[in-house]
């Protein structure tokens, strides 16, 4: 079974426009998901997912540095701990993110293959979502 997802996608927005959306607390509650979160390496965040098949994701941040953030990601009641890396990097036309989710073989037997589907229908969301947040931030001035 594969181990990492990985998504790429352009942004035709500043890089800073794009790593505060993923990097500040009020942005991240704004778009994604309601979050306790700095983006300060230690830090131990939650995120809140609202709706019937959501979970509390808990982790702590590794490392965050400009344009780099990776965190460590825990579903509720798994104690099972994969890691989400974001990647920006500055294009002449605004920022390309990488996105990568790895160590989901860490879940046992056939929950790693949900755990990997969930994952990634759940990030493709997250970037669809992304698009349309930075693209409402744009026009409202």
């Amino acid at each position: 079974m594969k181990d990492v997802i990985s998504k790429e996608h352009v942004f035709f927005h500043p890089i800073d426009k794009v790593w505060n959306a993923i990097s500040k607390e009020e942005e991240i509650s704004t778009w994604f998901i309601n979050a306790d979160f700095k983006a300060e390496p230690g830090y131990a965040y939650t995120f809140n997912s609202k709706g019937e098949d959501c979970a509390q994701i808990t982790g702590v941040v590794k490392k965050a540095l400009p344009y780099t953030l990776i965190y460590t990601w825990i579903v509720q009641d798994t104690h099972v701990e994969t890691i989400v890396t974001w990647k920006l990097e500055e294009t002449a036309g605004g920022t390309k993110l990488y996105l990568e989710h790895s160590g989901i073989a860490n879940y046992p037997g056939e929950t790693a293959v949900k755990m990997f589907s969930s994952f990634k229908g759940g990030w493709d969301r997250c970037i669809s979502d992304l698009t349309q947040y930075l693209k409402q931030e744009v026009h409202a001035g």
